[in-house]
Protein backbone atom coordinates (compact mmCIF):
# COMPACT_ATOMS: atom_id res chain seq x y z
CA UNK A 1 0.00 0.00 0.00
CA UNK A 2 1.61 3.52 -1.06
CA UNK A 3 2.05 6.28 1.97
CA UNK A 4 1.13 9.76 1.67
CA UNK A 5 4.25 12.13 1.26
CA UNK A 6 5.61 8.36 -0.86
CA UNK A 7 7.69 9.59 -3.89
CA UNK A 8 6.90 7.69 -6.98
CA UNK A 9 7.74 7.60 -10.65
CA UNK A 10 4.62 7.78 -13.21
CA UNK A 11 3.97 7.49 -16.66
CA UNK A 12 0.68 9.57 -18.12
CA UNK A 13 -1.11 7.68 -20.08
CA UNK A 14 -4.51 10.05 -20.06
CA UNK A 15 -6.23 12.90 -19.13
CA UNK A 16 -9.55 13.71 -16.45
CA UNK A 17 -11.86 16.20 -18.11
CA UNK A 18 -10.14 18.77 -14.99
CA UNK A 19 -6.77 18.78 -16.68
CA UNK A 20 -4.98 16.25 -14.19
CA UNK A 21 -2.94 13.67 -15.53
CA UNK A 22 -3.50 10.29 -15.00
CA UNK A 23 -0.55 7.75 -14.05
CA UNK A 24 -0.49 4.46 -13.59
CA UNK A 25 1.48 2.08 -11.30
CA UNK A 26 0.40 -1.61 -11.80
CA UNK A 27 -3.12 -0.67 -12.12
CA UNK A 28 -3.29 1.74 -9.26
CA UNK A 29 -4.16 5.54 -10.50
CA UNK A 30 -2.30 8.49 -9.67
CA UNK A 31 -3.93 12.01 -10.14
CA UNK A 32 -0.93 14.65 -11.44
CA UNK A 33 -1.96 17.79 -11.20
CA UNK A 34 -0.03 19.40 -14.79
CA UNK A 35 0.93 16.33 -15.69
CA UNK A 36 0.92 15.67 -19.80
CA UNK A 37 -0.06 12.69 -21.58
CA UNK A 38 3.16 10.87 -22.44
CA UNK A 39 4.98 12.00 -19.72
CA UNK A 40 7.18 10.53 -17.61
CA UNK A 41 7.18 12.08 -14.06
CA UNK A 42 8.30 12.36 -10.74
CA UNK A 43 5.44 12.61 -7.77
CA UNK A 44 5.19 13.17 -4.12
CA UNK A 45 1.45 11.73 -3.26
CA UNK A 46 -0.50 14.09 -1.23
CA UNK A 47 -3.60 11.91 -0.89
CA UNK A 48 -4.00 8.01 -0.85
CA UNK A 49 -6.68 6.12 -1.26
CA UNK A 50 -7.40 2.39 -1.60
CA UNK A 51 -7.70 2.87 -5.49
CA UNK A 52 -6.35 5.83 -6.15
CA UNK A 53 -4.03 8.58 -5.14
CA UNK A 54 -3.73 12.49 -5.85
CA UNK A 55 -0.04 13.88 -6.26
CA UNK A 56 2.12 16.77 -6.86
CA UNK A 57 4.85 16.76 -9.54
CA UNK A 58 8.46 17.21 -8.54
CA UNK A 59 10.20 16.99 -11.70
CA UNK A 60 9.49 15.89 -15.33
CA UNK A 61 11.70 13.06 -16.29
CA UNK A 62 10.52 12.64 -19.75
CA UNK A 63 8.96 15.66 -21.54
CA UNK A 64 5.88 14.54 -23.13
CA UNK A 65 5.61 15.94 -26.87
CA UNK A 66 2.65 17.57 -26.38
CA UNK A 67 4.05 19.79 -23.42
CA UNK A 68 4.68 23.56 -24.05
CA UNK A 69 6.35 26.28 -22.19
CA UNK A 70 3.50 27.67 -20.53
CA UNK A 71 3.85 31.71 -21.50
CA UNK A 72 2.21 32.63 -18.08
CA UNK A 73 3.80 32.15 -14.53
CA UNK A 74 0.93 32.20 -12.77
CA UNK A 75 1.28 28.19 -12.31
CA UNK A 76 -0.78 28.24 -9.33
CA UNK A 77 -3.79 30.21 -10.96
CA UNK A 78 -7.29 27.92 -11.39
CA UNK A 79 -7.49 30.05 -14.72
CA UNK A 80 -5.70 27.92 -17.13
CA UNK A 81 -5.27 24.29 -16.16
CA UNK A 82 -3.49 23.19 -19.83
CA UNK A 83 -1.68 26.33 -20.73
CA UNK A 84 1.28 24.03 -20.79
CA UNK A 85 -0.35 22.00 -23.60
CA UNK A 86 0.16 23.10 -27.60
CA UNK A 87 -3.03 24.57 -28.82
CA UNK A 88 -3.37 22.33 -31.74
CA UNK A 89 -3.56 19.17 -28.79
CA UNK A 90 -5.99 21.38 -26.20
CA UNK A 91 -8.45 21.01 -29.78
CA UNK A 92 -7.78 17.40 -29.82
CA UNK A 93 -8.04 16.80 -25.62
CA UNK A 94 -11.34 18.58 -25.94
CA UNK A 95 -12.72 16.45 -28.71
CA UNK A 96 -12.12 13.26 -26.77
CA UNK A 97 -13.55 14.50 -23.42
CA UNK A 98 -16.67 15.33 -25.51
CA UNK A 99 -16.36 11.50 -27.52
CA UNK A 100 -15.91 9.90 -23.93
CA UNK A 101 -19.13 11.75 -22.04
CA UNK A 102 -21.41 11.04 -25.49
CA UNK A 103 -20.25 7.53 -25.71
CA UNK A 104 -20.04 6.92 -21.80
CA UNK A 105 -22.25 8.61 -20.35
CA UNK A 106 -25.32 9.02 -23.25
CA UNK A 107 -24.44 5.59 -24.54
CA UNK A 108 -24.67 7.28 -27.82
CA UNK A 109 -23.99 5.75 -31.28
CA UNK A 110 -23.83 6.29 -34.63
CA UNK A 111 -23.43 9.94 -34.95
CA UNK A 112 -21.05 12.19 -36.85
CA UNK A 113 -18.43 14.11 -34.06
CA UNK A 114 -16.74 16.98 -35.78
CA UNK A 115 -13.00 18.41 -34.45
CA UNK A 116 -13.31 21.22 -32.34
CA UNK A 117 -13.19 24.40 -33.69
CA UNK A 118 -9.99 26.65 -32.56
CA UNK A 119 -8.81 30.12 -32.38
CA UNK A 120 -6.34 31.48 -34.72
CA UNK A 121 -4.98 33.47 -31.59
CA UNK A 122 -6.20 31.44 -28.43
CA UNK A 123 -4.46 34.62 -26.26
CA UNK A 124 -6.14 37.48 -24.72
CA UNK A 125 -9.83 36.84 -25.99
CA UNK A 126 -11.98 37.29 -23.18
CA UNK A 127 -14.03 40.41 -22.78
CA UNK A 128 -15.17 39.50 -19.21
CA UNK A 129 -13.35 39.71 -15.88
CA UNK A 130 -14.20 39.07 -12.15
CA UNK A 131 -10.98 39.48 -9.88
CA UNK A 132 -11.64 39.17 -6.60
CA UNK A 133 -9.94 41.17 -4.19
CA UNK A 134 -8.28 40.21 -0.49
CA UNK A 135 -5.41 41.76 1.51
CA UNK A 136 -2.00 39.98 2.60
CA UNK A 137 1.14 41.44 3.67
CA UNK A 138 -0.17 45.12 4.58
CA UNK A 139 -1.39 45.57 1.22
CA UNK A 140 -4.17 44.82 -1.13
CA UNK A 141 -3.93 41.46 -3.45
CA UNK A 142 -6.17 41.64 -6.96
CA UNK A 143 -6.42 38.19 -9.22
CA UNK A 144 -7.65 35.28 -9.21
CA UNK A 145 -8.50 31.97 -7.26
CA UNK A 146 -5.32 29.25 -6.58
CA UNK A 147 -6.67 25.81 -7.83
CA UNK A 148 -9.02 24.29 -5.45
CA UNK A 149 -8.72 26.89 -2.94
CA UNK A 150 -10.40 30.47 -2.21
CA UNK A 151 -6.80 31.94 -1.58
CA UNK A 152 -5.99 34.74 -4.24
CA UNK A 153 -2.92 34.32 -6.42
CA UNK A 154 -1.93 37.99 -7.47
CA UNK A 155 -2.19 38.53 -11.70
CA UNK A 156 -1.58 41.90 -12.48
CA UNK A 157 -1.41 40.78 -16.52
CA UNK A 158 -3.38 37.77 -17.52
CA UNK A 159 -2.80 36.33 -21.00
CA UNK A 160 -6.67 35.54 -21.75
CA UNK A 161 -7.91 38.51 -20.38
CA UNK A 162 -8.28 41.63 -23.26
CA UNK A 163 -5.00 44.13 -22.19
CA UNK A 164 -7.63 46.78 -21.08
CA UNK A 165 -7.97 44.49 -17.45
CA UNK A 166 -4.42 45.16 -16.87
CA UNK A 167 -4.77 48.61 -16.78
CA UNK A 168 -7.75 49.13 -14.99
CA UNK A 169 -6.07 46.64 -11.69
CA UNK A 170 -3.66 48.75 -11.88
CA UNK A 171 -5.72 51.83 -11.59
CA UNK A 172 -7.77 50.51 -8.22
CA UNK A 173 -5.04 48.39 -6.72
CA UNK A 174 -3.46 51.58 -6.29
CA UNK A 175 -6.22 53.28 -5.20
CA UNK A 176 -7.29 50.80 -2.54
CA UNK A 177 -3.82 50.60 -1.20
CA UNK A 178 -2.92 54.60 -0.93
CA UNK A 179 -6.61 55.52 1.14
CA UNK A 180 -6.36 51.87 3.03
CA UNK A 181 -9.86 50.92 1.45
CA UNK A 182 -11.24 48.19 3.78
CA UNK A 183 -10.80 44.67 1.83
CA UNK A 184 -13.88 42.24 2.56
CA UNK A 185 -12.65 39.20 4.52
CA UNK A 186 -15.31 36.28 3.61
CA UNK A 187 -14.90 34.26 6.57
CA UNK A 188 -15.73 37.61 9.22
CA UNK A 189 -18.04 38.57 6.61
CA UNK A 190 -16.89 42.35 7.05
CA UNK A 191 -14.91 44.65 5.05
CA UNK A 192 -15.65 46.61 2.50
CA UNK A 193 -14.66 45.73 -1.47
CA UNK A 194 -15.27 42.20 -2.39
CA UNK A 195 -14.72 41.82 -6.64
CA UNK A 196 -13.56 44.24 -9.54
CA UNK A 197 -15.42 43.09 -12.50
CA UNK A 198 -14.82 44.07 -15.89
CA UNK A 199 -16.78 43.45 -19.43
CA UNK A 200 -15.56 45.22 -22.72
CA UNK A 201 -16.81 45.89 -26.11
CA UNK A 202 -14.37 43.98 -28.55
CA UNK A 203 -16.43 45.72 -31.54
CA UNK A 204 -16.99 49.02 -29.82
CA UNK A 205 -14.54 49.62 -27.44
CA UNK A 206 -16.55 50.20 -24.47
CA UNK A 207 -15.61 49.69 -20.98
CA UNK A 208 -17.66 48.88 -17.73
CA UNK A 209 -16.25 48.63 -14.74
CA UNK A 210 -18.00 47.33 -11.25
CA UNK A 211 -16.98 47.91 -8.10
CA UNK A 212 -18.38 45.15 -5.63
CA UNK A 213 -18.75 46.23 -2.26
CA UNK A 214 -20.32 44.46 1.06
CA UNK A 215 -23.08 47.43 1.65
CA UNK A 216 -23.70 50.79 0.33
CA UNK A 217 -20.09 52.35 1.77
CA UNK A 218 -17.43 53.02 -1.44
CA UNK A 219 -15.57 55.83 -0.02
CA UNK A 220 -12.89 57.65 -2.14
CA UNK A 221 -14.62 56.84 -4.90
CA UNK A 222 -14.83 59.97 -6.79
CA UNK A 223 -10.98 59.92 -6.85
CA UNK A 224 -11.29 56.64 -8.40
CA UNK A 225 -13.37 57.69 -10.76
CA UNK A 226 -11.29 60.30 -12.02
CA UNK A 227 -8.58 58.03 -12.46
CA UNK A 228 -10.43 55.23 -14.21
CA UNK A 229 -11.45 58.09 -16.98
CA UNK A 230 -7.84 58.24 -18.18
CA UNK A 231 -8.93 55.42 -20.01
CA UNK A 232 -10.64 56.72 -22.81
CA UNK A 233 -12.52 53.34 -23.64
CA UNK A 234 -14.34 53.89 -20.22
CA UNK A 235 -17.90 53.61 -20.50
CA UNK A 236 -19.73 53.25 -17.45
CA UNK A 237 -18.71 52.35 -13.72
CA UNK A 238 -21.10 50.88 -11.66
CA UNK A 239 -21.37 50.07 -7.91
CA UNK A 240 -22.62 46.96 -7.25
CA UNK A 241 -24.08 45.89 -3.46
CA UNK A 242 -23.41 41.75 -2.40
CA UNK A 243 -23.84 41.95 1.32
CA UNK A 244 -24.98 38.24 1.09
CA UNK A 245 -22.61 35.46 2.83
CA UNK A 246 -22.50 33.81 -0.54
CA UNK A 247 -20.29 32.67 -3.02
CA UNK A 248 -22.18 34.79 -5.28
CA UNK A 249 -20.21 37.61 -7.24
CA UNK A 250 -22.52 40.09 -7.97
CA UNK A 251 -25.70 41.48 -5.98
CA UNK A 252 -29.06 42.73 -7.54
CA UNK A 253 -28.46 46.30 -6.26
CA UNK A 254 -26.80 48.52 -9.02
CA UNK A 255 -25.88 52.04 -8.51
CA UNK A 256 -24.03 54.18 -11.91
CA UNK A 257 -21.45 56.11 -11.04
CA UNK A 258 -20.34 56.94 -14.30
CA UNK A 259 -22.47 56.64 -17.75
CA UNK A 260 -25.82 54.44 -17.79
CA UNK A 261 -24.47 51.26 -16.57
CA UNK A 262 -24.48 49.94 -20.02
CA UNK A 263 -22.11 49.18 -22.84
CA UNK A 264 -22.74 47.33 -26.29
CA UNK A 265 -20.80 45.32 -28.56
CA UNK A 266 -21.48 43.28 -31.84
CA UNK A 267 -21.68 39.27 -32.46
CA UNK A 268 -21.83 39.61 -36.35
CA UNK A 269 -24.30 42.19 -37.61
CA UNK A 270 -25.99 42.17 -34.32
CA UNK A 271 -26.25 44.78 -31.39
CA UNK A 272 -26.28 44.13 -28.19
CA UNK A 273 -26.75 46.12 -24.97
CA UNK A 274 -24.94 44.77 -21.82
CA UNK A 275 -25.68 45.38 -18.63
CA UNK A 276 -23.84 44.63 -15.07
CA UNK A 277 -26.06 41.36 -14.23
CA UNK A 278 -26.91 40.59 -17.91
CA UNK A 279 -25.02 37.31 -19.46
CA UNK A 280 -22.79 37.72 -22.86
CA UNK A 281 -20.69 35.30 -24.00
CA UNK A 282 -16.99 35.86 -23.41
CA UNK A 283 -15.45 35.06 -26.20
CA UNK A 284 -17.15 37.20 -29.23
CA UNK A 285 -14.50 35.38 -31.82
CA UNK A 286 -16.07 32.04 -30.78
CA UNK A 287 -19.42 33.24 -30.01
CA UNK A 288 -19.96 33.83 -33.90
CA UNK A 289 -18.55 30.19 -34.92
CA UNK A 290 -21.35 29.05 -32.78
CA UNK A 291 -24.24 30.80 -33.61
CA UNK A 292 -23.32 30.25 -37.18
CA UNK A 293 -23.54 25.92 -36.05
CA UNK A 294 -26.16 26.91 -34.51
CA UNK A 295 -28.40 28.24 -37.38
CA UNK A 296 -26.55 25.80 -39.99
CA UNK A 297 -28.00 22.83 -37.54
CA UNK A 298 -31.60 24.59 -37.67
CA UNK A 299 -31.91 25.12 -41.19
CA UNK A 300 -34.88 27.14 -40.64
CA UNK A 301 -37.49 28.55 -43.48
CA UNK A 302 -39.32 31.74 -43.35
CA UNK A 303 -42.43 29.61 -42.40
CA UNK A 304 -41.24 27.89 -39.09
CA UNK A 305 -41.92 28.52 -35.44
CA UNK A 306 -39.12 28.15 -32.89
CA UNK A 307 -39.01 28.23 -29.74
CA UNK A 308 -35.48 29.41 -27.78
CA UNK A 309 -35.16 28.13 -24.16
CA UNK A 310 -32.86 28.93 -21.82
CA UNK A 311 -32.57 32.25 -23.88
CA UNK A 312 -30.35 34.59 -21.92
CA UNK A 313 -30.56 38.33 -23.25
CA UNK A 314 -31.54 36.90 -26.49
CA UNK A 315 -28.34 36.37 -28.80
CA UNK A 316 -29.17 33.38 -30.20
CA UNK A 317 -33.14 34.10 -30.79
CA UNK A 318 -32.56 37.07 -32.69
CA UNK A 319 -30.02 35.07 -35.04
CA UNK A 320 -33.10 32.58 -35.36
CA UNK A 321 -35.55 35.16 -35.49
CA UNK A 322 -34.11 36.96 -39.14
CA UNK A 323 -34.03 33.25 -40.63
CA UNK A 324 -37.77 32.10 -39.53
CA UNK A 325 -41.23 32.80 -38.82
CA UNK A 326 -41.73 33.67 -35.23
CA UNK A 327 -38.57 32.85 -32.26
CA UNK A 328 -40.42 32.73 -28.61
CA UNK A 329 -37.37 33.10 -25.83
CA UNK A 330 -37.59 31.85 -22.23
CA UNK A 331 -35.17 32.92 -19.56
CA UNK A 332 -35.74 33.03 -15.54
CA UNK A 333 -33.66 36.37 -15.06
CA UNK A 334 -35.70 38.66 -15.44
CA UNK A 335 -33.45 41.51 -16.44
CA UNK A 336 -31.86 39.20 -19.10
CA UNK A 337 -35.97 39.38 -20.29
CA UNK A 338 -35.77 42.95 -20.33
CA UNK A 339 -32.39 43.50 -22.20
CA UNK A 340 -33.64 40.92 -24.71
CA UNK A 341 -36.87 42.66 -25.80
CA UNK A 342 -34.16 45.53 -25.97
CA UNK A 343 -31.90 44.45 -28.16
CA UNK A 344 -34.92 43.27 -30.36
CA UNK A 345 -35.58 47.16 -30.63
CA UNK A 346 -31.85 48.17 -31.27
CA UNK A 347 -31.77 45.31 -34.12
CA UNK A 348 -35.52 46.37 -35.27
CA UNK A 349 -36.74 42.24 -34.83
CA UNK A 350 -40.34 42.14 -34.55
CA UNK A 351 -40.70 38.70 -35.03
CA UNK A 352 -39.69 37.43 -31.65
CA UNK A 353 -41.64 37.46 -28.27
CA UNK A 354 -39.62 36.96 -24.54
CA UNK A 355 -40.27 35.62 -21.64
CA UNK A 356 -39.54 35.41 -17.81
CA UNK A 357 -39.80 32.51 -15.63
CA UNK A 358 -38.42 29.01 -14.87
CA UNK A 359 -37.55 27.19 -18.45
CA UNK A 360 -40.02 24.32 -16.90
CA UNK A 361 -42.46 26.18 -15.87
CA UNK A 362 -43.05 28.62 -18.96
CA UNK A 363 -42.21 26.14 -21.81
CA UNK A 364 -45.29 23.92 -20.34
CA UNK A 365 -47.25 26.74 -19.89
CA UNK A 366 -46.66 28.01 -23.59
CA UNK A 367 -47.15 24.06 -24.69
CA UNK A 368 -50.60 23.76 -23.07
CA UNK A 369 -51.77 26.95 -24.53
CA UNK A 370 -51.11 25.80 -27.85
CA UNK A 371 -48.00 26.80 -29.15
CA UNK A 372 -45.93 24.86 -31.04
CA UNK A 373 -42.51 25.22 -33.02
CA UNK A 374 -40.91 22.92 -35.67
CA UNK A 375 -37.37 23.61 -34.20
CA UNK A 376 -36.02 24.24 -30.39
CA UNK A 377 -33.22 25.64 -29.42
CA UNK A 378 -31.68 25.16 -25.59
CA UNK A 379 -28.85 26.63 -24.24
CA UNK A 380 -28.90 25.33 -20.46
CA UNK A 381 -26.63 26.16 -17.43
CA UNK A 382 -24.22 23.64 -16.88
CA UNK A 383 -26.46 21.42 -14.52
CA UNK A 384 -28.35 20.87 -17.99
CA UNK A 385 -31.92 20.75 -19.47
CA UNK A 386 -34.62 20.26 -16.18
CA UNK A 387 -35.97 16.58 -16.75
CA UNK A 388 -39.84 18.26 -17.33
CA UNK A 389 -38.06 20.60 -20.40
CA UNK A 390 -36.87 17.54 -22.05
CA UNK A 391 -40.58 15.79 -21.39
CA UNK A 392 -42.01 19.40 -23.14
CA UNK A 393 -39.73 18.66 -25.83
CA UNK A 394 -40.96 14.97 -26.76
CA UNK A 395 -44.34 15.95 -25.80
CA UNK A 396 -44.03 18.79 -28.72
CA UNK A 397 -42.22 16.64 -30.99
CA UNK A 398 -40.50 19.43 -32.93
CA UNK A 399 -38.93 18.19 -36.36
CA UNK A 400 -35.33 19.30 -34.73
CA UNK A 401 -33.51 20.14 -31.51
CA UNK A 402 -30.72 21.96 -31.68
CA UNK A 403 -28.69 21.87 -28.01
CA UNK A 404 -25.93 23.71 -27.49
CA UNK A 405 -24.31 22.70 -24.24
CA UNK A 406 -21.20 24.15 -22.03
CA UNK A 407 -20.92 20.80 -19.98
CA UNK A 408 -20.59 17.72 -22.00
CA UNK A 409 -21.39 15.68 -18.85
CA UNK A 410 -25.48 16.73 -18.55
CA UNK A 411 -25.45 17.10 -22.19
CA UNK A 412 -24.84 13.23 -22.88
CA UNK A 413 -27.21 12.41 -20.27
CA UNK A 414 -30.08 15.11 -21.76
CA UNK A 415 -28.78 13.65 -25.16
CA UNK A 416 -29.97 10.17 -23.69
CA UNK A 417 -33.36 11.26 -23.15
CA UNK A 418 -34.14 12.64 -26.83
CA UNK A 419 -33.08 9.33 -27.84
CA UNK A 420 -35.02 7.69 -25.61
CA UNK A 421 -37.37 9.61 -26.42
CA UNK A 422 -37.60 9.17 -30.09
CA UNK A 423 -34.38 11.48 -31.37
CA UNK A 424 -31.57 10.59 -33.08
CA UNK A 425 -28.28 12.42 -32.19
CA UNK A 426 -27.10 13.28 -35.99
CA UNK A 427 -24.32 16.20 -35.72
CA UNK A 428 -22.00 17.40 -32.82
CA UNK A 429 -19.35 20.30 -33.16
CA UNK A 430 -17.14 21.44 -30.36
CA UNK A 431 -16.10 24.70 -30.32
CA UNK A 432 -13.53 26.13 -28.30
CA UNK A 433 -14.68 28.95 -26.23
CA UNK A 434 -11.86 29.05 -23.73
CA UNK A 435 -8.32 28.37 -24.64
CA UNK A 436 -5.80 27.18 -22.10
CA UNK A 437 -9.03 25.60 -19.85
CA UNK A 438 -11.07 22.28 -19.67
CA UNK A 439 -13.79 23.99 -20.60
CA UNK A 440 -15.52 23.47 -23.88
CA UNK A 441 -18.80 24.36 -25.86
CA UNK A 442 -20.70 22.14 -27.92
CA UNK A 443 -23.86 22.69 -30.47
CA UNK A 444 -25.79 19.23 -31.12
CA UNK A 445 -28.12 18.34 -33.96
CA UNK A 446 -30.99 15.93 -32.82
CA UNK A 447 -33.83 14.88 -35.36
CA UNK A 448 -36.82 12.84 -35.24
CA UNK A 449 -36.11 9.00 -35.39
Amino acid sequence: MYKKDQVLIVDIVDMTDKGDGIGKIDNYTVFVDGGVVGDKLEVKLTKVKKNYAQAVLLNIIEKSDIRCEDSCDKSDCGGCQIGHIKYEEQLKIKTKIVKDCLDRIGKIKDYVLHETIGMENPYRYRNKAQFPVSFKNNESVIGFYKKKSHEIVPCYECKIQHEINDRVVKIVKEWLDEFNIRIYDEKKHKGIVRHIVTKYGFYTDELMVIIVTNGKKLPYYDILLNRLKEIKELKTVVHNINSDKTNRILGFENVNLYGNGIIRDYIGDLIFEISPLSFFQVNPVQTKKLYDKALEYANLSKDEEVFDIYCGLGSISLFLARASKHVIGVEIVEEAIKAAKKNAKLNNITNVDFYAGKAEDVFLKLHDEGNKASTVVVDPPRKGCDESVINCILDMKPNKVVYVSCNPSTLARDLSLLEQGGYKVKEVQPVDMFPHSMHIETVCLLTKK
